[in-house]
């Protein structure tokens, strides 16, 4: 099953910002996401309908759109992004809905 995989502009201005290697481990890593594979769960509680790839430290959050769209929303250091994607980026693309 193949999808099509799109990024929103935090997720590639957070890409750009890494090494070289870690941003050809995030590339790869997202290449995954078209056949299916990775690291990924679902996320849970408030965050349910979201998803998770996880690339050494890092955390990409995505979600599945019609058409066989996955979107990744939010990328961030495993410390920082389920706190940040909650508190700010969740509560924008709640709106964005509407």
């Amino acid at each position: 099953m193949k999808y099509t995989v799109q990024m929103r502009e935090q997720v590639k201005a957070f890409i750009d910002t890494l090494a070289p290697d870690s941003r050809k481990k995030i590339r790869l890593g997202l290449r995954g996401l078209e056949t299916g594979r990775g690291d990924c769960t679902h996320l849970r509680e408030r965050l349910v309908g979201y998803h998770r790839l996880r690339i050494g430290g890092y955390r990409i959050l995505y979600r599945y759109l019609p058409g066989k769209v996955i979107e990744c929303v939010f990328a961030e250091s495993r410390s920082l992004v389920y706190v940040i994607f909650e508190r700010d980026v969740l509560r924008r693309l709640r709106h964005e809905k509407k």
